[in-house]
């Protein structure tokens, strides 16, 4: 039986979470389809403009993305402290945007003055936004919603596009989040889509090195902030630099379609992770078969299983094999 999602989602305890979604039909997603010869190719491009499009109205950060034929990867970073400093009026606005809203929240963003009894559901319904835009499921139905309309539309037909529900991992440290971040990243070339990451479209790592070749890092996505210390902006807790040279010596290996090892020029950020290279080739190759539950050191689970008052701890004996 499916694990319900708020039994998945403890920001006390990390606001990183990997989601995959997955067609439920023959007909791909994305790509061209064999058996029809039809190209569906340019529906990578309605998933990366809408997915980049909602990360302007949640308070949810993109850290990786990957649009493949039949599925999506994405890694997810929720700003709850964000969606709490906003003020009544942004939060009804940005919602606005998204949906039509009440007529009381209507009312209320065109100047007119509401009634005690007004106020009282409208502060409710204020409260109810503000929970929905730090939600990962609202942020996922909204996305695969607007795709499988236009998906429908084109093939005119109805019924489901997406499998009932996308997946969701907890990413419970570092190690987790790096590891996961490149198994998104290097997924056209697992799938032997791209020989490069700059051949692999639509895909978070390509954006980063357009960006990155004009020293600047996208403004779409999460920055890299840098290695962990006292006073953290917000970020990824790791240098830019680093992860792509470990991300594109990964990928080299794993295209030669022969067993590889990363040399001693790539263990900087291992080393700091405290993940062996043959734990990070296999990370970046298998993360989904070999986690299927949060993911994290043993140390990580402790807290993330009390919080929710989970009893079993899925993963441990991979956990402890894969990240020490």
């Amino acid at each position: 039986m499916a694990t319900a999602r708020k039994r998945q989602v403890s920001l006390a305890d990390t606001k990183y979470y990997h989601c995959i979604s997955r067609c439920v039909r023959r007909a791909f997603l994305c790509g061209e389809d064999h058996f029809t010869g039809h190209s569906y190719e340019h529906r990578r491009g309605w998933v990366e403009d809408k997915l980049l499009e909602l990360t302007k109205v949640f308070c949810i950060d993109v850290c990786a993305y990957a649009v493949m034929s039949n599925h999506t990867h994405l890694v997810l970073y929720v700003d709850d402290k964000k969606v709490n400093r906003l003020n009544d009026k942004a939060i009804v606005i940005r919602w606005h945007k998204l949906c039509k809203g009440t007529l009381l929240t209507q009312k209320y963003v065109q100047g007119e003055k509401l009634s005690k009894a007004e106020l009282i559901f409208f502060n409710q319904t204020v409260k109810q936004y503000r929970e929905c835009l730090s939600s990962i499921s609202w942020f996922m139905r909204l996305l695969n919603e607007d795709i499988a309309r236009k998906a429908n539309k084109e093939d005119n037909c109805t019924g489901r596009f997406w499998e009932g529900r996308f997946k969701s991992q907890a990413l419970l440290d570092e190690a987790a989040l790096a590891a996961c971040m490149a198994y998104v990243d290097l997924n056209p070339i697992r799938a032997k889509m791209a020989n490069s990451l700059e051949e692999s479209d639509h895909t978070s790592v390509q954006k980063r090195l357009t960006s990155a070749t004009e020293g600047k890092q996208p403004k779409q996505l999460l920055r890299f902030a840098g290695m962990s210390r006292q006073i953290m902006p917000k970020g990824l807790p790791f240098e830019l630099k680093s992860y792509l040279e470990l991300v594109e010596l990964t990928g080299g290996i794993i295209r030669e379609d022969k067993h590889g090892h990363i040399d001693n020029s790539g263990l900087s950020l291992l080393e700091r992770l405290n993940i062996s290279p043959e734990n990070w080739l296999k990370l970046t190759t298998q993360f989904t078969r070999v986690f299927h539950g949060a993911v994290g050191r043993a140390s990580s689970h402790e807290s993330y299983c009390e919080n929710l008052n989970r009893k079993r701890r899925t993963n441990m004996s991979n956990c402890e094999k894969l990240f020490g």
